[in-house]
Parts: structure tokens; C-alpha cells; sequence
């Protein structure tokens, strides 16, 4: 199947290629959250070359959802387990309520960090 090239013209009489990427078939209502807006930024900033062929293969849009979904999950997971093993519980909350947000704030950011590492600046 051959589909004919057609152009623009520029001011300065370059001619620039009309180009449509591809569908992602995901539609209008994916939602790309703070991770996959994050990884986003990283993207077209440091790794162009991915970004570019992300983009043309119109996979960018899934490849940041799944990015978000899995930054989502891993949070939740990774938090709740430091808490545990560090013996930041329900009680300690009722008991010293500083006490709890200063700990749990110090899971977060720490929790945060690994998913930068490991998802985002991959």
C-alpha cells in the first residue's frame, strides 16, 4: 500500500513533510499522571533518541501510562512494607501523632527516590 507524500511550504520555501503518526489506540481518555509526566520530561530532555522513536511508533502514550501505573503500584507497596518493618504503625499514630508524620514522610521520600532510580531516570 503506498500512500503519496504531501508537503508544506515554509516562509522561508523549505518544504516540510505532512506527517500523522500512528494511533495508539488508547483514545483521548488515558490519563498520564505525575510519574509518566515525569519520565516524560526525562525523555526529551536526556534521551532523545528513545523519545523520538517512542513517539513516531505512537507507543510514547502507553509507555507513560504504564510507567504511572507502575510508579502508583510500587509506592503503595514499598511504603507499606518499610512502615511495617520499620514499626510505623496504626498505634504509634494514635500514640505520637508527629512522631508518625515525620516517619512516614521519610518512608515517602525515600520510597520516592527508588522510583526515580529505577523507573524514571531508567
Amino acid at each position: 500500500m503506498t500512500q503519496e507524500l504531501t508537503y508544506t511550504e515554509t516562509s522561508e520555501g523549505c518544504l516540510l513533510p505532512n506527517l500523522i503518526l500512528p494511533d495508539d489506540g488508547l483514545g483521548e481518555e488515558i490519563y498520564i499522571g505525575i510519574w509518566g509526566n515525569r519520565r516524560l520530561d526525562y525523555l526529551e530532555k536526556h534521551k532523545r533518541v528513545l523519545y523520538a522513536n517512542l513517539l513516531t511508533s505512537g507507543k510514547l502514550r502507553t509507555h507513560l501510562h504504564e510507567i504511572d501505573v507502575t510508579a502508583f503500584e510500587r509506592i503503595e507497596l514499598i511504603t507499606r512494607q518499610m512502615a511495617e518493618r520499620e514499626g510505623v504503625t496504626e498505634e504509634l499514630k494514635a500514640r505520637d501523632q508527629m512522631e508518625w508524620v515525620g516517619r512516614m514522610n521519610n518512608i515517602r521520600n525515600r520510597v520516592e527516590e527508588i522510583i526515580r532510580a529505577e523507573l524514571i531516570y531508567d
